[in-house]
């Protein structure tokens, strides 16, 4: 009988070194996934209102002619640019994202991309796509029968 020791010290030395590997691969496909580093995604909100679809995008710093907004049936894809206001600021701290961004927003159902109203106001774009006829919700007026007491009640649906 071969007797082992147990090294905590080697187990989780080989554990990291495994782990930087995994990390290492994940940053090598971003890089090649991405134009550039200063590639950004500003933020989203989708909103269901009713026979429309509300999409809220927050843009702050962007003008209007630096946006580029596309409208198919089931996607919205926004592109864009937003600039340093001065490039010779010596910064002592940024936290702001520069350069191009990108989203693409899958829609939930098919909207009708020539009626879509676009408002840009306050660094927040808002689109409303209005939703093909097909899935809006339609409503139906049920109209109840005469009932009596020994009647089954009746239903009859008039669209």
């Amino acid at each position: 009988m071969m007797i082992s020791y147990f090294q905590p010290i080697r187990e989780i030395e080989n554990l990291r070194r495994n782990i930087d590997l995994v990390f290492d691969g994940l940053s090598v496909q971003t890089n090649q996934s991405t134009e550039t580093a200063d590639t950004w995604s500003p933020a989203i909100e989708l909103i269901d209102a009713g026979d429309s679809l509300v999409l809220k995008v927050q843009l702050p710093g962007v003008t209007a002619q630096n946006i580029d907004v596309q409208v198919t049936r089931d996607t919205v894809s926004i592109v864009g640019d937003r600039q340093r206001l001065n490039e010779n600021t010596k910064y002592l701290h940024s936290e702001f994202r520069y350069g191009q961004f990108q989203r693409v927003v899958n829609l939930p159902v098919a909207v009708q991309n020539d009626k879509v109203k676009a408002e840009f106001k306050d660094g927040i774009l808002t689109l409303t796509l209005p939703k093909v006829e097909e899935v809006r919700n339609r409503v139906v007026k049920i109209n109840l029968g005469e009932v009596t007491d020994n009647s089954v009640n009746r239903v009859d649906a008039n669209v």
